[in-house]
C-alpha cells in the first residue's frame, strides 16, 4: 500500500478538524437562535414599571369571521389563512399608572378633548386620559388615547428598554384573541357568558349610566358600569386578559373595508392613513360587538372614552 507522506497526513487531520469545528460552530449557531425566541407562554418584563408581555407562538389561522356568524360585518371576510410569527404580547391593556410614567418621564401631551359619553350619547368634550367622564385608578386601562398617542407610548418604551415595541398588527392582534379558537368569542359563541371573561356593556351599565336604557346589553352582570380593572375577568387560552371588551384596542394596521388582498402573513397591511384599525370592543359594547372578529377604523388622531390599547414586542 501506497505511504501517504507526513506533510499531506497532516493536511488531511487539519482540514477534518477543522470540518468538524465547522460543523460544531453551525449547531451552535443553529440552537442559539432556537434558544433566543423564548417558550410560548413565557411572561416577559423588560423593566419594573413595564406591561408585562406573554409570549405568543408562532401559528396559522383563519382570519376573519364566517358567513354564517351572528352580526358578522361585510368588512370581516373573506376568511383567509394567515401565517403568523412568534411575538409577545401585553397580558393586559396599558394602565394609567404604566401611561402616566410615560407622560412624565417624556413630557408627552396628549390635548384636552376626548369622545366622552353623557346621558347616552358621545360627544367631543372637554377631557383627556386623566378626565376621561368616569373614575378610574391606576389600575384600569388607560382611555382618551388615540392611535398617534398609543404609537408615541411604544417607541418611547422602545428607547427605554432597548427592545422593539410597537401596536400589534391587525393578524397578531386576532391570532392572540381568539386563543386556537375558531368560535365568535375565545369563550364559545354564547355572548351571556361575557360577565365571566370580558366588560362589556350589561345589566350594571344599564342600571348605572345614563341613557343605556335603550342599550343592547349582555344579560349577565359583571359589576362595572365603565371600565373595570386590568386582569379581573378571566384570561384566554394564551393566557392574555381583556382581549374582549373593557376598551377598543388600537392596531398598527391601516383600516381597509375588507380582506381583499390582505397579506398572508402577520406583517401590518399599510394605506393611505387616514383610519387605522381598532379592535376587541369596550365597555359599553353590545353582544354584536364583542367578537373576535369585530373590526373598525377611525383617524389616528381621534380620542374616545372607549379606546386604548395594548402593546406587542418583536422577539427578533
Amino acid at each position: 500500500m501506497k505511504q501517504i507522506p507526513l506533510p499531506s497526513l497532516l493536511a488531511l487531520m487539519i482540514a477534518f478538524l477543522g470540518l468538524i469545528g465547522m460543523d460544531s460552530q453551525s449547531q451552535a449557531a443553529r440552537l442559539s437562535k432556537t434558544a433566543s425566541v423564548p417558550k410560548a407562554g413565557k411572561i416577559i418584563r423588560d423593566c419594573k414599571s413595564c406591561p408585562e408581555m406573554v409570549v405568543i407562538a408562532s401559528g396559522s389561522f383563519g382570519m376573519g369571521s364566517p358567513d354564517a356568524e351572528e352580526g358578522r360585518g361585510d368588512d370581516e371576510g373573506p376568511v383567509h389563512d394567515v401565517r403568523v410569527a412568534a411575538f409577545a404580547l401585553g397580558k393586559t391593556e396599558v394602565t394609567r399608572r404604566q401611561f402616566a410614567e410615560f407622560a412624565k418621564e417624556s413630557g408627552y401631551i396628549t390635548g384636552d378633548k376626548c369622545w366622552t359619553l353623557e346621558k347616552g350619547s358621545y360627544a367631543e368634550r372637554k377631557g383627556n386620559w386623566r378626565e376621561p367622564g368616569f373614575p378610574q385608578n391606576d389600575r384600569h386601562p388607560v382611555t382618551c388615547i388615540s392611535w398617534n398617542d398609543a404609537d408615541a407610548y411604544a417607541k418611547w418604551l422602545s428607547n427605554k428598554t432597548g427592545k422593539i415595541y410597537r401596536l400589534p398588527t391587525e393578524a397578531e392582534w386576532e391570532y392572540a384573541a381568539r386563543g386556537n379558537t375558531e368560535t365568535s368569542r375565545y369563550w364559545g359563541d354564547k355572548p351571556d357568558k361575557a360577565c365571566r371573561y370580558a366588560n362589556g356593556a350589561d345589566n350594571t351599565a344599564q342600571a348605572r349610566i345614563s341613557g343605556a336604557r335603550s342599550w343592547s346589553i349582555h344579560h349577565c352582570t359583571d359589576g362595572f358600569a365603565y371600565t373595570s380593572p386590568v386582569g379581573h375577568f378571566r384570561p384566554n387560552r394564551f393566557g392574555l386578559y381583556d382581549m374582549l371588551g373593557n376598551v377598543w384596542e388600537w392596531t398598527e394596521d391601516n383600516y381597509h373595508d375588507s380582506y381583499n388582498g390582505a397579506p398572508v402573513v402577520s406583517a401590518a397591511w399599510q394605506g393611505d392613513g387616514t383610519k387605522r384599525v381598532l379592535r376587541g370592543g369596550s365597555w359599553n359594547n353590545p353582544p354584536l360587538d364583542l367578537r373576535s372578529a369585530v373590526r373598525f377604523g377611525n383617524r389616528p388622531d381621534v380620542r374616545f372614552s372607549s379606546f386604548g390599547f395594548r402593546v406587542a414586542r418583536s422577539l427578533k
